[in-house]
């Protein structure tokens, strides 16, 4: 019987020479692993082999940065999945209201059934412990009362408010932003009662990074989705 001349011939190389070996064990897939086992066992001492552990180590090694790879490329997904979920859910909040901390309100007009533009500011007034009634008041962003109404007695809870942006005079006021207060009437005395403004959504921002949604109000103001009381 002929003698193998060399352990090539029982075990041939994968990459022909001259090929660039991978940069690092990050960068190297099953073939390239398989090609420097094979370089050990021709290049090892015979009278010394690699011991049965150091290959079973090796491999084990390999097999953790594989499935590390692929557990990071499977988040990888699922977090752009979740980003994409988020800005479809975001842009379908575009043209809609929501109920935030701030005053702050924007008197804005809108087209109704018969083409005529009708005005109005929308906001939320807290009672919180019922009430004998109380006010509702509008300021210019100078401080100077533009309009005030009477609010109705309530067992507490949230009453919905609505300017159509006219003085006691009957004057439409310019569209723009204003501040609204309210005032109730507990136990006898005035108190003061949390108004919260409504705003109209005209864009959104998604933070791919993040996953943080921001929503861009009429009034220029900015909120995250935490910062909302209320979507209307």
């Amino acid at each position: 019987m002929d003698s193998l001349s060399s352990i090539n011939e029982l075990f041939p190389p994968s990459t022909p020479l001259g090929n660039e070996a991978a940069n690092s064990i990050d960068e190297m897939d099953a073939e390239d692993f398989l090609a420097l086992m094979v370089a050990e066992l021709e290049n090892q001492d015979p009278t010394n082999p690699n011991s049965n552990s150091d290959m079973m180590g090796q491999l084990a090694q390999f097999g953790t940065v594989s499935g590390i790879d692929e557990l990071n490329a499977s988040f990888g997904g699922l977090s752009s999945a979740l980003t994409g979920g988020q800005a479809l859910q975001a842009a379908s909040l575009v043209g809609r209201s929501v109920m935030t901390d701030s005053n702050l309100g924007q008197l804005t007009g809108a087209a109704n059934a018969q083409g005529e533009v009708e005005y109005s500011l929308d906001a939320t007034v807290d009672f919180g412990d019922s009430t004998a009634g109380g006010n509702f008041y509008v300021q210019d962003l100078s401080g100077r009362l533009v309009y005030s109404a009477a609010l109705p007695a309530s067992a507490g809870g949230q009453l919905p408010v609505r300017w159509d942006g006219r003085n006691a005079q009957g004057e439409l006021l310019p569209p723009g932003s204003y501040r609204v207060s309210a005032e109730a009437v507990i136990g006898g005395q005035n108190t003061a009662a949390s108004v919260y403004a409504h705003q109209r959504v005209d864009s959104v921002a998604v933070d791919g990074a993040q996953g943080a949604v921001t929503l861009n109000l009429a009034n220029g103001s900015k909120v995250s989705l935490e910062q909302v009381k209320q979507f209307l």
